[in-house]
């Protein structure tokens, strides 16, 4: 942590302190878009009962694996909630945004069985997120390795990322976090903080990353600039990375993402720092030479989770985003046109407006909901009668 502490004091000059608020780019800043009228979605009661749900993922078979952010990795089988938990799960550090986090399948699951979890490893002192890899056989993850560990260690229990996003060519792309204090070290992309990152599932950097050459922790680099990604998907139909992460006190950013590039995080920003101060002066994220978002949320709404509308059920909302709102209570739906132009936003609430931690497009056509909370559940929206 020491290296990590000089590093920061060498690069703290880059933020400037001060008073106001930022614009987005002209993006446009929504937290109020309309409510869509419940009559159009029937909501259906899945599982109930789930410790801090993080994630969901969809076994061919019809079974569903969740993650429950205290460290359990519970099956849905048949329809119902299993009440032991997978074996063979890593053990995680849960404290504050950290514990068990994504899980996903490999596009090989079929045939390898191969699930993907990620979880923030280590104690208070030092701590990191992780990637794990096992073959799943009946209730147990067998064979499990971690095959990655973001670098370097922090000392602080917020921004992880975690989330997860497979491409066309069998890579894999990890969300990480600025881990809330370090934030001016997202500016770098020699180390993994505030940054996406790209690897195979064996856990190595593909040779044409941005930054491979550079080796190290830099070999692993697809983007940088951010702050706490905690929402990725990648869109079939327009060939787009799309990626979501938290602001402070507002600017909560969709970004379309791109090789190499730099978010500006926290150099620019559309939101204030948590005592009120403005975090830095800059407004505009182009003309400072970085990447600018293509919507954004002032007050914040905290996405936490985003799906690519890809099923039959919902005709109208076919290649449009949905979003996760914890703050927002709410998951907000961005009308996308063909070249990926947000047209227009509205919100869907559930019933009792609980904080809204995962959205997922389920291969039934259905959309899929995790709500955040002790006493977590999984919704099922189907089209209303």
């Amino acid at each position: 942590m020491a290296k990590l502490k000089t590093a920061l004091a060498r690069t703290s000059a880059l933020v400037a302190l001060g008073m106001g608020l930022a614009a987005c780019d002209g993006a446009a800043d929504r937290s109020d878009a309309p409510a869509v009228d419940r009559a159009s979605f029937t909501e259906e009661l899945v599982a109930e009962g789930l410790s801090y749900p993080w994630d969901i993922s969809f076994l061919p078979g019809g079974d569903i694996l969740v993650t429950e952010r205290d460290g359990a990795l519970r099956i849905i089988r048949d329809g119902v909630l299993q009440q032991d938990g997978i074996t063979g799960v890593p053990e995680s550090y849960f404290a504050g945004q950290g514990g068990l986090l994504e899980v996903e399948i490999t596009p090989d699951f079929p045939t390898s069985n191969e699930v993907i979890l990620t979880y923030s490893s280590g104690n208070a002192d030092q701590n990191h997120t992780a990637v794990f890899k096992a073959r799943l056989e009946g209730d147990a993850l067998v064979d499990g390795e971690t095959i990655f560990r973001s670098s370097p260690d922090r000392d602080t229990d917020a921004h992880y990322g975690g989330r997860l996003a497979f491409l066309p060519d069998g890579t894999m792309l990890l969300t990480l976090g600025d881990a809330f204090a370090y934030r001016e070290q997202a500016q770098l992309y020699t180390n993994h903080l505030g940054t996406v990152v790209r690897m195979t599932t064996d856990g190595t950097p593909p040779a044409d990353n941005p930054f491979f050459d550079e080796g190290g922790n830099a070999a692993f680099v697809y983007s940088y600039g951010h702050r706490n990604v905690q929402g990725i998907a990648f869109d079939t139909l327009r060939g787009i990375i799309w990626e979501h992460e938290h602001g402070p006190q507002g600017g909560d950013e969709l970004n379309q993402l791109s090789p190499g590039e730099n978010y500006g995080w926290p150099i620019v920003t559309a939101g204030r720092d948590y005592n009120g101060a403005r975090i830095t002066p800059f407004e505009d994220h182009e003309e400072q030479g970085f990447t600018a978002p293509i919507w954004g949320w002032t007050p914040s709404i905290a996405p936490a989770g985003l799906a690519v509308y890809d099923g039959n059920l919902f005709a109208d909302w076919t290649g449009d985003l949905f979003v996760a709102a914890l703050a927002g209570t709410a998951i907000h739906h961005l009308d996308l046109d063909a070249s990926g132009t947000v047209t227009a936003e509205n919100r869907l609430f559930l019933e009792g407006r609980p904080r809204i931690r995962q959205v997922a497009a389920g291969p039934d056509g259905a959309l899929w909901v995790l709500t955040d909370g002790a006493e977590g559940k999984l919704v099922r929206l189907v089209p209303g009668e």
